[in-house]
């Protein structure tokens, strides 16, 4: 099976020499699975090379068709769309719950990551003096829900990062250590609140040995898997894992406005609930019914009015890509997309940010002697994008990029430095 696909690029920037190297490659190579990597599902390959999924993730066109058709529908026939879609939220959950190998009732819907953060944290039994042990260069999503504990008497331990032998020529955020996680944690610890991948450096977490560790100390291990969920595996009841959550805009190509949020019953049991509404008592519809009795399953969280609309989108994408392909065959393709673009940097120029394979991630963060922020400017002015974070500049190629658009993104990163960095 071929893995490229058939477009072209439709802009002139693009040379004769990148098409005819795009034909040499579909000819020959070969992927043991065949992913949508065509315009018609990704509109987005007709107008630029994409490599920013963990800015934002290009929404997937079938997600988008089926967005439409519902907001079309709701506006031709107002409630009665609910005739329609009123099985939206079950369907949602077993997909996830299908995503991360666990039970519906473990899931639930939140707009983003900071939403679902900020529930734990104000709804964790803290008791004054208790400690949340994180990372210093955590994304904020998962720093400043856990820093507003301090009023509850809270500590926020923060991790140092992990630097090489030259820190000075190299201040760049890398990543925290497991000696420096155990050698912080105390009997007060009782949470640890750690993104799955570094959003700077592309780290990854090795989830299943942090799982242990918290598992063994009776810590409830809290992962923001924005950078991961998508991409790499995630799979909570696995890894010993109390909550997951994830907004779906980056890595899941979905809408913005929608995420995941996993909890274990154990967790659950024990967070308080902080945000009330009618969604989610098990009477919701009955309106003049005041009762408590709000779920015992994770819609608990689900206070609020959900946009449907978005649900739609990430169902549909799960159903279509992320569930079908499964995620070990994603990040194999996402990790030989990654390789063959190092294979083509000008390593004399750039300098890759590599780590042992348990800690890969879809980013691939790499170093070099130019501003990092003129030579995103200059690269878009090719139709290349992608991002900068914390002195590196970002790689973060999707499953949908072929062979291709990896090579002349490489070539074209490499002589885009030559002509910014004095010789």
């Amino acid at each position: 099976m071929l893995v490229g696909g058939n477009e072209s690029y439709c802009h002139s920037t693009v040379s004769d020499e990148y098409h005819y190297m795009r034909s040499e490659l579909e000819d020959s190579l070969e992927s043991p699975v065949e992913f949508y990597k065509d315009s018609e599902h990704f509109p987005i390959k007709n107008n630029c090379l994409y490599l920013a999924n963990c800015a934002i993730g290009p929404l997937y066109q079938p997600s988008l068709e089926k967005m439409q058709n519902f907001l079309t529908m709701q506006s031709e026939s107002g409630i009665q769309v609910a005739d329609h879609y009123g099985g939206i939220l079950s369907s949602f959950r077993e997909k996830v719950a299908h995503l991360l190998r666990t039970e519906a009732d473990n899931v639930a819907y939140v707009s983003n990551t900071a939403t679902g953060i900020n529930i734990l944290a104000n709804g964790y039994p803290f008791a004054k003096g208790d400690q949340v042990l994180s990372y210093v260069h955590e994304f904020p999503s998962n720093h400043y829900p856990w820093l507003l504990q301090k009023n509850r008497g809270v500590e926020l331990i923060l991790l140092p990062d992990v630097r090489n032998a030259d820190e000075e020529a190299h201040p760049q955020p890398s990543h925290w250590s497991f000696e420096d996680l155990k050698n912080n944690t105390t009997e007060r610890t009782k949470v640890i609140a750690i993104s799955h991948v570094q959003f700077a450096s592309g780290y990854a977490a090795d989830l299943k040995k942090l799982g242990d560790f918290c598992r063994d100390r009776k810590i409830d291990l809290v992962v923001d898997a924005a950078q991961s969920l998508g991409v790499l595996p995630v799979y909570p009841e696995d890894y010993g894992i109390s909550a997951i959550i994830a907004s779906s805009w980056k890595w899941l190509l979905s809408s913005r406005g929608s995420g995941i949020f996993y909890t274990s019953p154990d967790l659950r049991d024990k967070l308080k609930i902080t945000c009330a509404g009618d969604a989610m008592m098990k009477h919701r519809l009955d309106y003049l019914n005041h009762t408590w009795d709000p779920f015992p399953s994770a819609r608990k969280f689900e206070y609020s009015t959900l946009p449907w609309e978005h649900l739609i989108s990430l169902e549909t994408v799960l159903e279509d890509i992320f569930i079908p392909y499964g995620m070990e065959a994603i990040s194999k393709e996402v990790f030989r997309l990654q390789d063959l673009f190092i294979q083509h940097l000008d390593e004399t120029i750039i300098r890759p940010i590599l780590f042992p394979p348990i800690n890969r991630s879809g980013i691939l963060s790499v170093e070099s002697d130019a501003d990092p922020n003129t030579v995103v400017s200059k690269l878009r002015e090719q139709n290349i994008v992608l991002t900068s974070q914390g002195g590196y500049l970002r790689i973060a190629p999707h499953f949908y990029m072929e062979d291709v658009d990896m090579i002349h993104a490489a070539r074209a990163l490499s002589d885009t430095i030559k002509t910014v960095v004095p010789n």
